[in-house]
């Protein structure tokens, strides 16, 4: 049975046009069918999964635009080639530390951080020998290709697209910039009576909630490490958030995948001890649509972002257990400063006061607490380094984690 076109719940949310709507029924009738050949239910990991990247008609392998200000979204590397800049600055430590090596980018948007991080590096004199860029939507793949020719045709030679993780003995910078937040996860509620996973059936009028006993015993696990760290108290009836346990064979990839390098992993987020916190309720799920932020993940399926704040205490632990090193942890504003975004800045003439206070404005947004500089962090781990990362020198907040 297909439903009928999903449509928004909220009325600030602009309603889709018509292809818009087509693409969303087609995924809505596959989402659908992968509900009734459950048995009536599917887990909500599996409806994210299939609607951000159900292959053709998922919201990253679709071919909506995401970013910049016709999109749903704006991330750091859009906002301001800083950014980039900031952390080529990271690469080009661990590269000369290496003494030779590569980079690799995960999910690299519109392809304006991979142009901007390779054109720092160039003037730097410390060009990786290879840019890998791990892509699984065409549709993006293809817009980063013209990024880049536009930009940095001269390097074009050097990036190479793959469509999976390449094998071991990866040296080099592995670049995750708001990947980890967008992976499939699971929502769990506290009731009295017990732990309830969410799932997703459908009727007539659309996507639903239908709670059923957690049974996973990973998720199991997981909850009762949570329990025993933070106490009992905090999850109390009614408490709803999220576990992500698809990072952890992710990470478990990377530490398999890295021989010698860093891995940066910079998204939003908090430790353990702030992302389960007793007045956080109702957890942190949020979709994005049209640069509106809402919390209904069961509408305009396939043409909004789905994403929830990262627990960068799980995300290290997982990296230690699979081997690597916690190199590092802080917030984007300490990592950007530490990297030189304020003497970037210095070097653009006053006199040019418009395109001063242009860019004035995007350190302010990139570095501020109540814009981007306090909740966005940046982790830092790797194999085979005895250095100390330049962006944690000011603030390393390890201890934290």
């Amino acid at each position: 049975m297909q439903t009928p076109p999903q449509q928004p719940q909220a009325a600030d949310l602009p309603l889709p046009d018509e292809v818009a709507q087509q693409y969303s029924s087609q995924l809505q009738a596959a989402i659908c069918a992968e509900i009734d050949a459950a048995g009536g239910a599917i887990s909500f990991a599996r409806f994210m999964q299939m609607a951000l990247y159900q292959p053709g008609l998922g919201y990253y392998s679709a071919g909506a635009r995401k970013f910049g200000e016709a999109g749903d979204y704006v991330t750091a590397p859009e906002l301001s080639p800083l950014f980039s800049r900031c952390v080529a600055r990271q690469c080009q430590q661990v590269l000369h530390a290496i003494g030779f090596g590569d980079i690799l980018e995960f999910g690299a948007g519109t392809g304006v951080m991979a142009s901007d991080v390779l054109l720092k590096l160039e003037q730097l004199g410390s060009l990786p020998g290879q840019y890998f860029i791990l892509e699984l939507s065409p549709d993006l793949k293809q817009r980063q290709q013209q990024t880049i020719k536009q930009r940095v045709p001269h390097l074009l030679d050097r990036i190479c697209w793959l469509d999976a993780l390449p094998a071991s003995g990866f040296q080099g910078v592995i670049l995750a910039n708001e990947v980890v937040d967008a992976m499939p996860l699971d929502l769990l509620l506290f009731q009295q009576q017990g732990i309830q996973a969410r799932f997703v059936s459908y009727n007539a009028r659309g996507f639903n909630w239908q709670d059923k006993p957690l049974e996973s015993d990973e998720l199991l696990q997981r909850v009762s490490h949570l329990q025993a760290e933070l106490g009992e108290e905090v999850f109390c009836p009614g408490y709803l958030t999220e576990i992500n346990v698809t990072q952890t064979a992710w990470i478990n990839s990377l530490a398999a995948m890295l021989e010698k390098g860093a891995a940066l992993i910079i998204d939003y987020g908090f430790p353990q001890h702030e992302y389960y916190h007793p007045d956080r309720t109702t957890g942190t799920l949020m979709c994005h649509y049209r640069h509106r932020a809402h919390g209904d993940p069961l509408i305009l399926v396939g043409l909004q972002d789905i994403t929830a704040h990262v627990d960068f205490t799980a995300l290290a632990s997982a990296g230690q257990s699979a081997g690597l090193d916690v190199m590092g942890y802080t917030n984007q504003a300490q990592f950007l400063l530490t990297t030189g975004v304020t003497e970037m800045l210095a070097e653009i003439d006053p006199a040019d006061s418009r395109h001063y206070l242009e860019v004035s404005q995007q350190v302010k947004k990139l570095t501020l607490p109540n814009e981007m500089g306090e909740l966005f962090k940046v982790l830092a781990m790797g194999k085979g380094l005895d250095i100390d990362l330049k962006g944690f020198m000011f603030q390393d907040q390890r201890h934290r984690l």
